[in-house]
């Protein structure tokens, strides 16, 4: 079997402080994107909401137009900011996600966008699950009454490195998504998040660990910094697991930058001490893979 992971690979999660200026936040993003590429980074992500505050009443205001492709500069200048940076910084960006209105239909999106080191969009992930719950006494929100949700499992071909896969925060709760991207060959899983104080004590690591030790591929996730004078209050704790579900890397609540370096031995010596993909009963069960999938390629 050829192997998932082509060449080593350093990634790196920006854990961004974010602001209310649009402007000051494709900045800062640029500035701490640079000093992850600059010690060795080939693929960064950022987090979720990473161009504006997160919530239900920002999306509007904040949103970009990402279509027809390419949009213009005053259409999304978050857009234009992510290419130019994939150019300048010689890597693979993850633009954690952004609002985006869809004008044709009017409806809004939580939207990721991938670049490669040219600066060519190579793939968009809408959140496919939103984010509504209600945990009385402790948090409600409501991500449906503003969003409209995406309806493809996004799988982006890197050509030095391999398949990743690409989904957004609550998305990682729905182990579908990720068995599927696994199954067709991704070595990466990545989600950018915002998990709150509520969910993200309860569930973060063990979302992020039990991705990985269910597909035995690398998983990441990546968070805002937290402020507390912001309204709405992100765990934090980005962090990149191994394919043993062993955490590499992960940051507290404050600003930072984790990197772990990828390679394609460890995943084969966790799949060949663990064989899962050989010992799976589709006699018994599916395989939920090779149903009708809609897919972002």
């Amino acid at each position: 079997m050829a192997k998932l992971l082509k060449n080593p690979v350093k990634l790196a999660l920006i854990q961004l402080a974010t602001t209310a200026d649009k402007t000051h936040n494709l900045s800062h993003a640029r500035t701490k994107v640079l000093e992850a590429t600059k010690a060795g980074a080939r693929i960064v992500v950022l987090p979720e909401c990473f161009n504006s505050p997160y919530g239900t009443k920002y999306f509007q205001q904040y949103a970009e137009t990402l279509l027809p492709s390419p949009p213009s500069a005053s259409q999304s200048p978050t857009y234009h900011a992510l290419s130019q940076l994939a150019r300048d910084s010689n890597a693979y960006i993850i633009g954690g996600s952004i609002p985006e209105l869809e004008a044709s239909s009017k409806k809004l999106y939580n939207t990721s966008l991938t670049f490669a080191p040219s600066g060519e969009l190579l793939a968009t992930h809408r959140k496919v699950h939103l984010f509504d719950i209600d945990i009385p006494g402790k948090i409600r929100f409501k991500e449906s009454e503003v969003l409209s949700p995406g309806n493809k499992v996004t799988l982006v071909d890197l050509p030095e490195f391999g398949k990743i896969a690409v989904a957004i925060c609550y998305d990682v709760r729905f182990p579908e998504l990720a068995t599927i991207a696994a199954r067709k060959g991704a070595f990466l899983l990545l989600y950018p998040g915002a998990f709150n104080l509520t969910t993200g004590a309860l569930h973060w690591e063990l979302q992020a660990r039990a991705r990985a030790m269910d597909n035995q591929v690398y998983v990441a996730l990546c968070s805002p910094a937290r402020d507390m004078t912001a309204e709405y209050h992100a765990w934090g704790h980005s962090m990149v697991v191994d394919p043993n579900a062993e955490i590499l890397g992960q940051l507290d609540e404050k600003e930072g930058i984790v990197m772990a370096e990828l390679n394609a031995e460890r995943i084969e010596e966790v799949r060949k001490g663990i064989p899962l993909r050989t010992q799976r009963r589709f006699d018994v069960y599916p395989d939920i893979s090779e149903g009708k999938i809609k897919f972002e390629e």
